[in-house]
């Protein structure tokens, strides 16, 4: 399969381990094995069936080509499951499995069973990406650097305050992760739990005081077993909780992407005020050995677009037909997985890459010299408008950035020969006015307050 070759590499390697078919067949195993376990424990399956059931199941060997192989008839791999474990199951136990369920309810809840460790992990990735930008940030609070917009030189910041954005920017991704629900799914064919309907089955709760209340006390207490979250209601249409995870995983790779972006840009030759970690064969050229391709950012950036085209599936199938999906509920599956095991596979890299990332402050030095000085001609026209005039002060502090930089020669010194300056500033007020490191903003109180932010929980 080209999958080996192409797209698993942006993934977590760990994460597309343990999310294969037999963890999806586990995943409906657990649910059904759960259900059993909660309508016996309200006297609606004899005695004993669900350890029987469990008995016979969980060491069985589920046939999932099979199960692959009649998704195309069934339209979902929960329909030849449950035929592939009744036939597994003795034959008068085969009536009480998957009572009242539909294989939405199995495969829904199976997904969030997948899904709960991924999340975990991309936590404690997330938490690794924080540390790791608290240290590089306070390291260079007083590091300076060009800031750039339109990818030009602009005015200087420092260091310390470029990568506080990248660690707020994930640390905001994690924590809207960390809100999520992963509800359990427990309606039946219409989502109303009319499949409890029949000789022996009520539909009263279990004080017989709320007739219909049957399955939604079964539902929460099946979200009780699996460790799921209570939904108000069965959303076998609802997908709000499938676009709140797809939006938030979503989240998570922009950021991840911005982080990479910025890092890849810094590492140009040019300009140089970056490296990538190193290590064995790490962003080695096919044909080019003095390369040292920026890799990490690349894996990184490569596993956020898919995500995004990924989202738009989603995001599409969200307005869904009356009581079940044609279509809509089907293309969520893929897209969501992958966009999990993608997103893992960029914060693996985007936590090493910000626990080695290699800063040259002499590049920085060097790339603010880069126009003699130029990047300081707002600071100097705010320093000659009150003796020239606003129209006046731009005009020559623009004039002598173009003749530091055509000359080669520092900022300061054009400034000081320029005729129309002669006697009317200070020589060294002009020195501080192009000082880079005496023009800074917030730059130092911005990391300070951002690292306070990231280590309040």
């Amino acid at each position: 399969m080209s999958d080996a070759l192409l797209q698993h590499p942006f993934m977590s390697q760990v994460a597309l381990s343990e999310c294969n078919a037999e963890a999806m067949v586990a995943g409906m195993l657990a649910f059904e094995l759960a259900l059993a376990e909660v309508q016996e424990a309200r006297d609606l399956l004899p005695e004993g069936t669900a350890a029987q059931m469990r008995k016979a199941l969980e060491g069985h060997a589920f046939d999932t080509s099979a199960i692959g192989a009649g998704v195309a008839s069934g339209g979902n791999a929960a329909i030849p499951f449950v035929k592939q474990a009744r036939a597994a199951l003795p034959a008068e136990l085969r009536r009480h499995f998957h009572l009242g369920a539909t294989s939405q309810d199995v495969v829904d809840s199976a997904l969030m069973l997948m899904l709960k460790p991924r999340l975990a992990a991309l936590d404690a990735l997330l938490r690794r990406c924080r540390s790791a930008a608290l240290a590089l940030m306070q390291a260079h609070e007083t590091t300076v650097m060009v800031g750039r917009t339109l990818m030009q030189q602009a005015l200087p910041l420092t260091f310390g305050v470029k990568v506080a954005h990248w660690g707020i920017g994930l640390e905001q991704a994690r924590r809207r992760l960390a809100t999520l629900e992963l509800p359990v799914q427990f309606g039946g064919a219409v989502a109303v739990h009319s499949g409890l309907d029949g000789p022996g089955l009520d539909g009263q709760g279990s004080d017989g005081a709320d007739p219909g209340g049957l399955g939604l006390e079964l539902m929460d207490a099946l979200a009780q077993r699996l460790e799921l979250s209570v939904p108000v209601l069965p959303w076998h249409t609802d997908r709000q909780p499938i676009h709140a995870l797809a939006t938030a995983l979503d989240a998570v790779a922009g950021a991840a992407e911005k982080l990479a972006l910025d890092v890849a840009l810094l590492t140009q030759t040019e300009v140089g005020e970056v490296s990538e970690p190193g290590g064995e064969g790490m962003g080695e050229s096919s044909s080019m050995p003095h390369k040292r391709n920026p890799v990490r950012c690349a894996l990184i950036r490569g596993a956020a677009r898919q995500v995004h085209g990924h989202v738009s599936v989603i995001l599409n199938a969200q307005a869904q037909p009356l009581e079940r999906g044609l279509g809509e509920w089907h293309a969520e599956w893929t897209p969501l997985l992958d966009s999990a095991l993608l997103v893992e596979g960029a914060l693996e890299q985007a936590a090493v890459l910000l626990e080695g990332l290699e800063v040259h402050p002499e590049a920085m030095r060097r790339n603010l010299a880069a126009t003699g000085g130029g990047i300081m001609a707002e600071p100097v026209s705010r320093l000659l408008a009150p003796t020239l005039g606003q129209e006046a002060a731009k005009r020559i502090s623009a004039e002598a950035a173009e003749t530091a930089r055509l000359q080669g020669v520092a900022y300061a010194d054009a400034l000081q020969a320029h005729p129309e300056l002669q006697g009317q500033v200070e020589a060294q007020a002009l020195r501080q006015a192009t000082d880079p490191a005496l023009y800074l903003g917030s730059s130092q109180a911005q990391v300070r307050r951002a690292a306070a932010w990231l280590q309040r929980e």
